[in-house]
């Protein structure tokens, strides 16, 4: 099937739609600032024309005249970026949350599109505290599809869509060099299918995790909190029940049942028994 072609400008806003909604904002505002004074910057007609400032005159003019449409164009590009971010990130989050809550999600994610495939591994790394950002892949099953960073750290993720039902060694040797080229720390080979011996026995020892149907499972459920879970309330202990003391007695070892208690005089420092609780 022959692809769809599309202009520059089309092209442009589907890459600031794969990014933050903010960095799309922030560039439409560097963009102004650049463009703006070239463009309202006044021409002063020179004093002496001479025969090799032409070219010269015409490059300024052709620049001031690019500058007065880009100080309009780009930031409403960057802008229908920035609304398409945030349309394609609740669209993900309602993608992943559907999957999570149904009642048979290996089901559901058979019924995805490899695109949405994607997205939804996309969505549940992000979970995980990871930034993502969404390559394209080269079409079903193909390729790199995400890049995760973390922590200053580079991560590659391939996603094989559920009709890949035995995913062999040769993805996983093809998506080591790939970690190479792009010097990843490490990578993740996702499917919903199974993986075939040989694949585990070369993905060991290399940083590469392989997430099949049961992994795939677990990452949907795991998630990685943003705050610290409060420690529990202290509570006193109750006070321990103290064993009854053990009966008193005077100097002719008569015992002498509670409550009595010794006092010590203050004038002559003698002992005395004296009944009190």
């Amino acid at each position: 099937m022959a692809r769809k072609r599309t202009s520059a400008v089309e092209d442009f806003i589907v890459v600031l739609s794969r990014l933050p909604w903010w960095a799309s904002l922030l560039i439409a505002l560097v963009s102004w600032l650049i463009l703006h004074p070239i463009a309202t910057a006044p021409v002063a007609p020179p004093v002496a024309l001479k025969p090799g400032d032409m070219g010269g005159i015409l490059t300024a003019q052709l620049w001031r005249t690019l500058a007065m449409f880009g100080q309009y164009l780009i930031p409403f590009c960057c802008l229908l970026g920035a609304i398409g971010s945030i349309a394609a990130r609740r669209k993900r989050k309602h993608l992943f949350d559907s999957v999570k809550t149904a009642t048979q999600p290996a089901r559901t994610i058979d019924g995805l599109s490899w695109q949405q495939f994607e997205q939804l591994i996309g969505e549940a790394f992000r979970k995980q505290g990871y930034s993502i950002t969404e390559t394209g892949g080269n079409g079903p099953d193909g390729g790199v599809d995400l890049i995760l960073r973390k922590h200053n750290e580079k991560y590659l993720v391939q996603c094989k869509h559920w009709r890949s039902l035995k995913v062999g060694v040769p993805v996983v040797r093809e998506f080591f060099g790939a970690m190479a080229a792009e010097g990843a720390v490490g990578g993740y080979v996702v499917t919903s299918g199974q993986f075939t011996a040989e694949a585990r026995a070369f993905a060991e020892g290399r940083n590469i995790q392989l997430i099949d149907g049961g992994g795939l499972k677990r990452l949907m459920v795991r998630h990685n909190p943003t705050t610290p879970v409060a420690e529990p309330e202290r509570r006193q202990a109750a006070p321990q029940p103290q064993a009854p003391a053990e009966p008193l007695s005077n100097r002719d070892g008569m015992q002498i049942d509670m409550p009595y208690r010794f006092i010590e005089c203050t004038k002559c420092g003698r002992h005395a028994i004296t009944a009190g609780g």
